[in-house]
């Protein structure tokens, strides 16, 4: 019989059947393969089991059909949490809550689907405001679990339901969800359950396992959506691997002020310094972070916030670099104080860190020089040729007023370009008609990866260094600022206002994605200067060492061959004299 579920402790089962670690990956994913191996080697984990990649494979070859097997070997995985929990799914004296979480083989930040708080219903959910004496957290959990899973599973617009979140705040006379009370957040519950009924033409389904197999089901189908097909042409990730699907206990990091989430590196991912870099939340949940829409507190005030959490986080962090030899990108819940991991990976990060990071690692005896060398790819090298802002320039445009804003530098890299506020223009102007397109938004949803592709930068009036606009950027070169709240987006006007400054749709932008600032207008680029990258010099002289090839030039002129010669190269291959 096929074995389409494993447990995460069942990994070394996984790693019999697959051959090796990486089919391991191949077959639980990236996220389930390492949950696996966390709890493997003791790491605080939720308990929690994998749905193959092979049976997403099976269910989208069979016209999205689950095997039999599939369902009954989940059943049984669920069987043996509730055991190992001693919860029980639909028990309102003592529930079990699930999320169901997708996980390919190769990351893919954003793009696929996350249902959390599976488990919640109308009696359960009363059964947990009594049993936790906290009903606030509990219908705050519930009111989650029926817009993720309404977005989510019956592809519902998220619009309807921010409209009653903002429309609850304004009443209640505060500015962030975290400040509504219980009373308010069922109020809220009841309206995002009848705009569910009435969206769908059915009631929010009160049967566990029946959330559990729909959302399983949605997370197959994102496999083939739009945002991740796009996002694979554009990572260059095969279409035929399939998607895992991860069921992990709900840990929960909205139970008031001891409770909270966050995302972190294990070093910088935008320059490579070895430092902890991320952000969390207090009293929040996971996607809170991610989705940008919430400003988010640094990493390094959590020593204040909860000091026997960090010092735990700062301690897995240096084992989990030991023992994958790479930096790492981190999701993390404490719940009442305790710390729980969520997910670690191979953290994306800019070429300029990629170098850094190879070196130092090599430098520090995690890899060899020559590990290090093939860690970095051509095209890195090529990013950090490219023009910069030229400084002096940079000073005028702020002496005349032109600074709009300066936030988080997310992505680094200088970019000008004309503002679009939606993905779709930008799309249109960008790769359609070969324009220069700055994308403005409040921050970005996994749907518009389109339009960041198609962008030659991005700027975000919310969000932090870990939210899916900085993620996305920072892979893919583009240079990216977030959380700029000078930047007030007006979207029916299409424009924005900064310290009283108006750029409208189609204006010139320049931003700046290694200072995290933003100006009206376009302003001049130089070229960099080699010798001041001391990393990739580092890098190129170890490649020297590796190398059978001599490495040549084209120059017609001489300020081309000395810069050549700067760059390393070992004499002139072409000299046209027709251009002399």
């Amino acid at each position: 019989m096929t074995k389409w579920v494993y447990l995460f402790k069942e990994v070394e089962d996984a790693e019999k059947h697959a051959g090796d670690w990486e089919g391991v990956r191949g077959l639980l994913g990236g996220k389930g393969a390492n949950l696996a191996e966390m709890t493997r080697v003791g790491l605080p984990v939720p308990p929690g089991f994998v749905v193959t990649t092979e049976a997403c494979n099976a269910y989208l070859a069979a016209g999205q059909k689950f095997p039999d097997e599939v369902w009954q070997q989940s059943l049984a995985a669920m069987a043996a949490i509730e055991q190992e929990t001693g919860k029980k799914l639909g028990d309102p004296s003592n529930p079990l809550l699930v999320s169901c979480r997708s996980g390919a083989k190769f990351s893919m930040p954003g793009m696929m689907d996350t249902v959390l708080n599976i488990g919640l219903n109308d009696k359960v959910v009363e059964g947990m405001a009594e049993l936790t004496g906290d009903a606030r957290f509990a219908y705050d959990s519930f009111r989650r679990l029926v817009q993720m899973f309404g977005s989510v599973v019956m592809d519902i617009d998220d619009e309807p339901f921010e409209e009653v979140l903002s429309e609850a705040r304004k009443e209640a006379g505060v500015k962030t969800d975290a400040e509504l009370n219980a009373n308010q957040w069922k109020a809220v519950t009841k309206k995002f359950e009848k705009i569910f009924e009435e969206e769908t033409g059915r009631p929010f389904p009160q049967d566990p396992q029946e959330q559990i197999k729909l959302a399983t089901e949605a997370v197959f189908k994102s496999w083939n959506g739009k945002r991740a097909f796009d996002y694979r042409n554009a990572a260059g990730i095969a279409h035929d691997l399939g998607t895992a699907v991860n069921i992990v206990t709900m840990v929960f990091g909205n139970m008031g002020n001891t409770s909270g989430t966050g995302v972190a590196f294990t070093r910088d991912p935008s320059t490579g310094e070895n430092v902890l870099y991320g952000d969390y939340l207090i009293n929040a949940q996971g996607e809170d972070v991610v989705a940008g829409i919430r400003n988010t507190n640094p990493i390094k005030d959590l020593a204040n916030d909860m000091p026997e959490v960090y010092k735990e986080f700062v301690d897995i962090c240096g084992k989990l670099e030991d023992h994958y030899r790479e930096m790492q990108d981190l999701e993390f819940t404490f719940e009442q104080g305790k710390l729980w991991m969520l997910q670690t990976r191979d953290g994306k990060r800019t070429a300029k860190a990629s170098i850094k990071i190879a070196v130092d690692m090599a430098e520090e005896g995690f890899i060899t020089k020559e590990q290090a060398v093939l860690r970095v790819t051509p095209e890195q090298v090529d990013t950090l040729l490219h023009p910069q802002f030229d400084p002096e320039a940079k000073k005028s445009a702020t002496a005349e007023g032109k600074l709009l804003t300066k936030a988080v530098n997310a992505s680094p890299g200088a970019a000008v370009g004309i503002v679009a506020f939606d993905a779709d223009l930008t799309e249109k102007w960008g790769k359609g008609e070969n324009k220069p397109v700055i994308m403005v938004r409040p921050f970005t949803r996994p749907d518009d990866v389109h339009g960041m592709l198609s962008a030659k930068g991005i700027l975000t009036s919310e969000g932090g260094a870990t939210s899916h606009a900085a993620v996305v950027a920072r892979q893919f070169g583009v240079p990216c600022v977030v959380g700029a709240s000078d930047v007030v987006i007006d979207q029916e006007k299409r424009q924005f206002t900064a310290h009283g400054v108006v750029v409208k749709e189609g204006d010139w932008v320049s931003i700046d994605g290694t200072t995290g600032e933003a100006f009206a207008g376009e302003i001049p680029t130089v070229s960099p200067s080699l010798e001041e990258q001391t990393e990739l010099q580092t890098l190129l002289s170890w490649a020297d060492g590796f190398r059978s090839l001599q490495i040549w030039t084209n120059a017609d002129y001489p300020a081309d061959a000395k810069r050549a010669r700067s760059y390393g190269a070992q004499g002139i291959g072409l000299c046209r004299t027709e251009h002399m």
